[in-house]
């Protein structure tokens, strides 16, 4: 099994306390919080991460 590369947006630096992170997983695209890397990742297919980076984009998502 292949270790992912994790890695964090541009944006995120060290005043943003809400980063997330993500990585290619086996089997799609692992999302994980960046101050509890421990708890596990979200595993989303291609398509779904893609539609979720569109609609956070055009500021669709309730936050």
């Amino acid at each position: 099994m292949t270790v992912p590369l994790w890695r964090k947006s541009s944006h995120s630096g060290p005043e943003q306390g809400d980063c997330v992170e993500v990585a290619d997983v086996a089997s799609g695209v692992g999302v994980r919080d960046s101050k509890n890397p421990q708890l596990g990742h979200l595993t989303l297919t291609p398509a779904t991460f893609a539609d979720l980076i569109a609609r956070a984009k055009r500021n669709e998502l309730d936050l």
